[in-house]
């Protein structure tokens, strides 16, 4: 049998450095803006998200969505709690987190991490998913401790202005259907998904989950003119809102960098989404 060409075996951390190194060897000012700069340089994004079956009571309803803060040496506490701000500053009805909290499960920065998001607070609470990045133990239990519920493969269920809304929660590794199934077992037919990584977009549509937000990508972190975020090629939906069937997602370019520090075309982000019933 052939052997397959090694740019096909080819990793998202051997293409995000790969593409650094091109990019600090063919274009120093840019690489250098996007360590320097482009990264700390956090915007919030406002989206309006058009969601099937979502009761007219929930009409206008703010979504702070927050995720990847990737602490560690460079994803600094000045980041996170910038972020933080900038959600409360938007005054969201509630609040989900994305994962990826740290990088590489970095026990130093867990408790960090989760006194950074402890300022989040919301009318209708706080809740988070983890990333591929985050343990099973500690993590959890430091968000936690900050009064953040966190959903591991499990589902809550909140009342607002007289309406169910449920939110559910996956975790990183839980990508079968009757897996996820079990999840959303009881859900109303108005439920927002939490899953780390846009990958279970394919899942959340063949389901008729309404909603679905994610993290994972960074947006691709480096985009390149005319090739795009190649390091993010794998996944459905790289950065935004896009819709498959009855099903809208938004991923999220988070806040953090993970294998290169470095931002190029593809800035942190905060969102804001404001939820609309769709009717067509």
């Amino acid at each position: 049998m052939p052997q397959q060409p090694s740019w096909q075996r080819l990793t998202r951390r051997d293409v995000l450095k790969g593409l650094a190194a091109v990019g600090i060897g063919a274009a120093t000012g840019a690489s250098s803006h996007g360590y320097l700069y482009a990264r700390h340089r956090i915007g919030v994004t406002r989206e309006t998200i058009e969601v099937s079956g979502l009761p007219l009571a929930h009409s206008g309803l703010r979504v702070g969505f927050l995720t990847d803060l990737h602490r560690s040496v460079t994803g600094t506490h000045e980041m996170a709690a910038r972020a933080v701000e900038l959600v409360m500053a938007e005054r969201p009805d509630l609040i989900v987190l994305g994962g990826d909290y740290v990088t590489w499960a970095d026990h130093r920065y867990m408790a960090p991490a989760a006194e950074a998001l402890a300022p989040l607070s919301a009318p209708h609470g706080v809740f988070a998913v983890l990333g591929n990045h985050d343990d099973d133990r500690e993590m959890p239990a430091a968000l936690a401790a900050r009064h953040i519920t966190v959903l591991r493969d499990a589902r809550t269920r909140l009342t607002v202005n007289g309406e169910v809304l449920d939110i559910a929660g996956l975790r990183f590794w839980t990508h079968r259907v009757p897996d996820i199934t079990r999840v959303l077992r009881g859900a109303s037919p108005n439920c927002i998904l939490l899953a780390h990584t846009p990958k279970r977009l394919v899942e959340a549509a063949s389901l008729s989950v309404p909603l679905l937000l994610s993290g994972h990508t960074h947006g691709g972190q480096i985009v390149l003119p005319g090739l795009g975020a190649i390091a993010a090629r794998e996944f459905p939906v790289i950065a935004g809102a896009a819709r498959r069937q009855n099903t809208a997602v938004f991923v999220s370019r988070g806040v953090g960098t993970v294998y290169v520090p470095v931002r190029i075309s593809c800035p942190p982000e905060v969102a804001i989404l404001t939820l609309k019933p769709r009717f067509s």
